[in-house]
């Protein structure tokens, strides 16, 4: 006996930022879609991330701006420093001396952001426990086969499944490439408080990029980039005990109170990954969207943490997603064949055009920053050492001041 196959009009693979604030900025458009995730719960890999202005006018578009502010503490202030004794005092930045427009930057733990998304759709839009094992074409439609047997047909597929997207790959992305650089996080929790100010701490040298930056009075979120080769460093080591070591190994002179935030760090708060990238030119010449399946988020544009652009580019990615989708269904120029299919190409293809570029440019950026605020090059630190501001915050901030637009509303898909 054939299994049933289930309708659903819009089809997101991946309860991550961009699976779920595309299916926000849907809901917020009286269109309905449905999010297959893999796994059993809400993804918890990942302790925070750093929001800054481009996220969190997508935030505001999808109505959720405020309740995330709430979790966390406003960072206005940079302290950028070097990790070698040449260089004992640190250089204060405010965000808003570059004279771009709005600044705003806020450090959010990963599950508060998650949880205000789920919260926020109607229950039943997010189908657990359903992993995806392959993709057929029927007619103008898609057919997404899980591991459970379910198949569900659908007009319109968007894959928000990450690095290692199933979808990417059926679309002919090539798979990301490893960057040739590890990155090591933690986060830590202080009760009785960690009396930093709300500050986006950054450190340089001798091959390491060291930062942290406050979540709220009682937690911080901290990273070391680094890489592995220059220091016999395995990739494959999974001992925390072994990733905080190495990590305060590294630290230089920093403070002591600096090098106390790795050393409290309970050991099931650190983690490693290899950082992957997908290449610039596979994102300008490669299919992004074909036959009424696209990506975003991660799935599109995997990228170095080097402009704390990750989260931010996959709220951006959900919003202008909603709003393309949103305004192709909403029109009456097209009448002929499968209205809808006909319609959601459009959208998703217009969503193309407006992310292809922004894409491209955020990882290449992102890319050419790290080897710059990394790099031990002699060179290279004499010029950032000089210049540290123009290396540290002046690319988060520029990058950052970015808007995407508002959503704008449309009639309901039923």
């Amino acid at each position: 006996m054939e299994p049933a196959i289930h309708e659903q009009d819009i089809l997101i693979v991946g309860a991550g930022i961009a699976g779920l604030t595309t299916a926000l900025g849907l809901h917020r458009l009286g269109i309905r879609s449905l999010v297959l995730e893999s796994s059993d719960g809400l993804r918890t890999t990942g302790f925070a991330l750093t929001m800054w202005t481009n996220a969190w006018i997508a935030l505001d578009a999808v109505g959720i701006g405020d309740a995330v502010r709430a979790k966390s503490v406003t960072i206005q202030d940079f302290e950028v420093g070097s990790l070698d004794s040449s260089m004992t005092s640190p250089v204060q930045v405010h965000g808003t001396d570059f004279k771009l427009g709005k600044f705003e930057s806020r450090c959010v733990r990963r599950t508060d952001l998650l949880e205000i998304l789920e919260r926020e759709l109607p229950q039943g839009t997010i189908r657990y426990s359903s992993k995806i094992v392959a993709i057929d074409e029927s007619g103008s439609f898609k057919l997404v086969h899980l591991a459970d047997g379910s198949i569900f047909r659908t007009k319109a597929l968007i894959g928000c499944d990450g690095v290692n997207s199933m979808v990417a790959k059926w679309l002919g992305l090539q798979s990301p490439v490893n960057a040739a650089r590890s990155a090591i996080r933690g986060f830590v929790v202080y009760p009785e408080g960690h009396g930093f100010e709300p500050k986006l701490y950054a450190y340089f040298g001798g091959g390491v990029r060291y930062g942290f930056v406050p979540c709220e009075e009682k937690s911080i979120y901290w990273f070391c980039t680094f890489t592995p080769s220059l220091f016999k460093y395995d990739e494959n080591e999974r001992d925390p005990l072994k990733m905080k070591q190495f990590v305060m190994s590294k630290m230089g002179n920093a403070q002591k109170r600096v090098m106390e935030l790795v050393e409290r760090t309970e050991l099931d708060c650190i983690s490693c990954a290899p950082l992957k990238f997908r290449t610039p030119w596979n994102i300008l010449f490669g299919n992004i969207v074909k036959n009424n399946v696209c990506v975003a988020g991660d799935a599109l544009h995997p990228m170095t943490p080097d402009l704390g652009q990750g989260g931010c580019s996959a709220v951006e990615d959900g919003v202008v997603l909603a709003r393309c989708l949103g305004e192709a269904l909403s029109s009456s120029t097209v009448k002929e064949g499968d209205w809808d299919c006909v319609k959601m190409m459009k959208g998703l293809e217009k969503y193309a055009k407006e992310r292809r570029w922004r894409s491209f440019s955020l990882v290449s950026i992102a890319y050419v920053v790290g080897f710059l605020q990394e790099s031990d090059n002699k060179v290279v630190s004499f010029f950032r050492k000089r210049f540290l501001s123009r290396f540290t915050v002046e690319p988060f901030v520029r990058m950052a001041d970015f808007d995407c637009g508002k959503l704008i509303a449309t009639s309901s898909l039923t």
